[in-house]
């Protein structure tokens, strides 16, 4: 389930009680991943910076406190939002308080508009991917035994200590979120432990995933151990039967987990509803 908007009716008194309780009906529910975005202005297609937007990682720790089995994660981490060790901190404390139901989440960032309107640099797209990787390099020496030096073209760490470490092990599974072909699914798999992908059909669905197989093959990693997942805009509850019909399509080609943001003006009984009409038949996929 992904807490994407906020804007729904009453929001300006009842905000906090909306993404709690949704957060609690997924859980109880059986819902397996719940999810926030990363921004801090809300995306332009869904109101823009007028529509009001919580910080991920303090909005999952709350959330983290109301809940005991649903795993948390930012849907997904901005690669230019934090510097890669107090980002590695940061999880490794949701993972701490949570316990263990911590998953880093992580993309390269996009979003200008929020980054010049807080002044927040903002680099070019190529600079962007490499110092997501370096991103995804520290943090898994920061949950390592190796807290030596790194030193990297963008970040240049002297320690990178992290105690505690995390409850998760070897650590927070890493979710990288995207399609691009020539790196993003690279870095799936030479980093990752998930992948998430936009709803593409399932003829592109296949594609993508080829093409992450192939990278695999060239590294050397098992890509049978990266788990599969895809987020979709779609409402299952307007046709259940045909939604389930579509999934099995995706299940077939290896997704494992639909992650689905709530429609209509009541989140809590929109997710209350697809745990209850959806999630069983998803199950049997």
């Amino acid at each position: 389930m992904h807490y994407a908007n906020f804007s729904y009716p009453g929001w300006d008194t009842r905000l906090t009680e909306q993404l709690s309780a949704t957060a609690q009906a997924a859980e109880a529910g059986g819902a397996e991943l719940f999810t926030v975005m990363d921004h801090w202005f809300q995306m332009e297609n869904m109101g823009g910076p007028p529509e009001p937007m919580l910080e991920a990682y303090l909005s999952l720790a709350h959330v983290a406190a109301l809940t005991d089995t649903i795993r948390l994660s930012a849907l997904v981490t901005g690669g230019t939002y934090r510097h890669p060790g107090l980002l590695a901190k940061t999880v490794t404390t949701l993972d701490r308080l949570s316990g263990g139901r911590a998953l880093l989440g992580i993309g390269a960032g996009w979003y200008e508009r929020e980054h010049v309107g807080l002044g927040v640099p903002f680099p070019p797209t190529a600079q962007r991917f490499e110092r997501l990787e370096e991103t995804l390099q520290i943090c898994l020496q920061m949950w390592s035994d190796d807290d030596g030096a790194y030193d990297g073209a963008h970040f240049r760490l002297a320690e990178t200590v992290c105690v505690p470490p995390p409850l998760a092990r070897p650590h927070p599974p890493i979710m990288i979120g995207g399609a691009g072909e020539r790196k993003t699914l690279r870095f799936v798999a030479q980093y990752a432990q998930w992948c998430n992908i936009f709803g593409e059909t399932p003829e592109v669905m296949d594609h993508k995933l080829s093409v992450l197989r192939g990278h695999c093959d060239t590294l050397g990693t098992d890509y049978d151990a990266i788990r599969k997942t895809m987020i979709l805009p779609a409402d299952p509850l307007l046709d259940v039967d045909a939604f389930v019909a579509l999934m099995g399509q995706y299940a077939a080609l290896g997704i494992e987990l639909v992650t689905l943001t709530p429609h209509g003006d009541d989140p809590v009984a929109w997710t209350e509803r697809v745990c209850a009409d959806v999630l069983p038949a998803l199950q049997q996929l």
